[in-house]
This record gives C-alpha cells, structure tokens and sequence, in this order.
C-alpha cells in the first residue's frame, strides 16, 4: 500500500477505503467489501472534474465540442491507459482475471480508487488528482475529437447507405449501477452491440464496434 500511495502522490486516512477500491468481485462478493460501490462514486467525481478541465481550458469552445472531448477522456479506454500509467494493476486483488489487459476492470478500478479518495479527502483533492493525471489526455486531444456516432454516420453517408439504427436490446445490473446493451445496424452492412453505463456510452461502444467491422 505504501507504494501503491506514493505513486499516487496521496496518502490515505482510511486504508480500507484503498483496499476496497482494489477488490474485485472474484475475490469479495459481498458489494461491502468490493470496488463496486466506490465505482459508481468515482464515475461521476470524475466526470465533474474533468468537466471542470475541459470548462476552463478552452473557454472559447460550443458545449459539442467540449461533450466530444468529454466523451474522449471518460471513455474506459483512457482511463484504463492513466490506470496501466499509475501501475494500478500490479495492487489489484482479482482472481481469474488479467487485469493488465482488461480495460473494464482498469476502468473500474481506477473510478474506484477516485471514490476513495473522494470520501476519505473531500472533493479538493480528488479532482485536483483527475486534472493531475488526465491533463496529459487533455493534449492529446488538441482538436475536439469525433465520435464514435458521428464518424459512423458519416460513413454510411459517404457511402449512400441507410442511416445507423439504435435500439436497446436489455438491461443488466442494479437499479442505482444499471448496465444497457444497445444494437446499432446498417441495413445490408452488419450490426454490433455496445455496452455501457448509461444509453449514450453503450451506443458510442456500439458503433465504435461496427467501425471496427467495417474498416
């Protein structure tokens, strides 16, 4: 743990919290004594501070742009990478699972780790470490980003195919964490099926799949 906060450039009050943050399900079942609910926690403290980021480092930028940015820098993939960049995964206390190469379990767990922080600092430090580790993505991104939605629409544009259709097949999970599964198709050209926390990532997952397909 020790190492683990020294990377982190934090130390905690409450190590249970940590430990938490760092236990998958495989090992702890009991949602008490997992990343879970810490999870759900750190979502959205970091989606407030990378809003906040996004809000005061292009003050002349339309609401679209910042969204896709926003979109960008939330998405799993990249908090997986500032998780892989932390060496977050070499602490994780998971069995059957290569978190190393698992960007759910990365993001998760990442998310987690804000939570507690979050709870055992206040919201100060929590978000001031978002903005420290994500600045980096921040310029990565020097023009707002398309997304996945757009680019797929696009494409079917281009090509003077029908346009993209979504639907939402089910839903798994809890009431307050649920987890959709939408449908996005082409007639003629293939579907894929995306997933995410709310409809709006699930479809970005959607049609960031069907992409792929089509490339």
């Amino acid at each position: 743990m020790d190492k683990l906060e020294e990377i982190l450039g934090y130390k905690f009050n409450n190590r249970k919290l940590l430990e938490h943050a760092l236990t998958h399900g495989s090992v702890a079942h009991a949602t008490a004594n997992n990343y879970e609910r810490l999870e759900f926690l750190g979502d959205r403290v970091l989606g407030v501070a990378v809003a906040e980021m996004l809000y005061k480092m292009f003050p002349n930028e339309p609401e679209g742009n910042l969204s896709q940015r926003f979109v960008a820098l939330v998405c799993k993939e990249s908090v997986a990478e500032v998780a892989l960049k932390l060496n977050i995964d070499r602490f994780v206390h998971a069995e059957g699972v290569d978190v190393e190469k698992n960007d759910n379990v990365l993001c998760d767990v990442a998310e987690a780790v804000i939570g507690a922080m979050y709870l055992d600092a206040g919201s100060e430090k929590a978000i001031a470490f978002v903005q420290n580790h994500w600045e980096e993505l921040v310029h990565k991104y020097s023009k707002p980003p398309k997304d996945a939605k757009t680019s797929l629409q696009e494409l079917a544009h281009h090509f003077v195919w029908n346009m993209p259709v979504y639907e939402e097949i089910r839903r798994e999970g809890k009431e307050h964490d649920p987890k959709f599964f939408i449908k996005v198709s082409i007639t003629g050209h293939g579907f894929a099926i995306g997933e995410g926390h709310n409809k709006k990532a699930a479809e970005q997952d959607a049609a960031k799949k069907l992409l792929k397909e089509l490339e």
